[in-house]
């Protein structure tokens, strides 16, 4: 197991919902974190899924400032697709995020 965290590219595609619930947020003194991840819903059904505990830090190519408000304003602006890179503290092996099928680590 990795010790180290990573950043994970996430693609979803379909347009809402998105399969997925955040917290936190500078105005809470937290950082932007996946809270809820819907079973079967688009971000759980990917080969490397959205996990709970994900950082959530760039949303369709937007450096995020850490507020919670600008983060779901840019998730409910996505029409078709969304993409999101996550820092993933990693608490799954590295080797199940490699590859394709919807999201990848770098």
């Amino acid at each position: 197991m990795a010790v180290d965290s990573l950043l994970v590219h996430i693609f979803l595609h379909g347009g809402a919902p998105w399969g997925f619930t955040l917290k936190g947020g500078l105005e809470h003194r937290e950082p932007l974190m996946i809270s809820k991840v819907e079973e079967g819903g688009k971000a759980g059904s990917l080969q490397c899924p959205l996990l709970v505990g994900d950082e959530v830090v760039i949303i369709n190519g937007v450096e995020l400032t850490g507020f919670r408000q600008e983060a779901i304003s840019l998730v409910k602006g996505s029409y078709k697709t969304l993409q999101l890179t996550v820092r993933r503290h990693c608490v799954t092996p590295v080797w199940l995020c490699k590859g394709g099928g919807g999201g990848g680590a770098e």
